[in-house]
């Protein structure tokens, strides 16, 4: 059974009315995800567990904000107004400038789906992405999170943030990491860490694509040897130290690189 939020049940749980308004808001826009860009109000009041009267209440604070747009036939969808501040938050990494042209180099030689992720706690999170022509192709939206434990670019993400894990010494010596169906069983990745002022992480750069695709030996290989050239470029101009990858680039060619090891 659905449970319904009240008014008084967020002000006993310690919530003030205005901020227990500001979370019921927040949750209404957390239940909009790829595959449920537009949603009626009865689903609304489904996912939240919300009274109809609070969430029509919320929305027309939230269309008139931008964030929010009701359409024609009823339904209700994300507004402009996350557009910007998406764009404000990829800004603040001051990288776009660096990344984006590396990913559509990447993605044109490789063939594949190439992305720059970043973590925020627990999760990593799409901040750039360059999809190739072909029709079958792992497809990612910016701004997507996706779970820091899962996925060549979450094992690169936590293996270069402190505090440092000995389970991750050997990621953070040869500087790539793969992913054979972790997330999703059908694709497979891999990631490379790009790297700034004082070797600090800035995010990391993947490929990733069909299993079949990309899982064999010498087509992961490939990526990675893609990824370390494009993760010393990226970081020798965002001021990081590019020689690190030198190691890595002349002993991928003798690292074992399939499903089973």
């Amino acid at each position: 059974m659905t449970e319904h939020h009240s008014d008084e049940q967020n002000e006993s749980n310690g919530r003030s009315g205005g901020v227990a308004a500001l979370d019921r808001a927040f949750l209404i826009l957390s239940v909009f995800q790829p595959g449920s860009e537009t949603l009626t109000l009865a689903e609304i009041a489904r996912r939240t567990g919300l009274y109809k009267s609070t969430i029509l209440r919320l929305l027309g604070a939230l269309e008139y904000g931008g964030f929010i747009r009701r359409l024609a036939d009823g339904r209700y969808t994300i507004g402009p107004a996350p557009l910007r501040l998406a764009q404000i938050y990829q800004e603040s990494f001051r990288v776009r400038h660096v990344i984006e042209p590396i990913l559509q180099q990447l993605s044109k030689e490789s063939g594949e789906t190439a992305s720059f992720y970043v973590r925020q706690e627990q999760v990593r999170v799409v901040l750039y992405r360059v999809e190739p022509a072909r029709s079958v192709r792992f497809s990612v939206l910016e701004g997507e999170q996706f779970p820091i434990d899962r996925g060549a670019s979450g094992r690169i993400l936590v293996a270069f943030t402190k505090p440092y894990e000995k389970s991750d010494e050997a990621v953070r010596e040869h500087l790539w990491a793969v992913s054979y169906g972790e997330r999703d069983p059908e694709t497979a990745s891999a990631a490379v860490p790009v790297l700034g002022v004082s070797q600090s992480l800035l995010g990391a750069l993947a490929l990733s694509g069909p299993r079949d695709r990309i899982a064999p030996s010498d087509a992961m290989r490939a990526a990675c040897k893609l990824l370390l050239n494009a993760g010393q470029r990226a970081s020798a101009t965002l001021g990081g130290d590019p020689t690190i990858y030198e190691h890595s680039l002349e002993s991928i060619d003798r690292a074992v690189l399939n499903e089973k090891s």
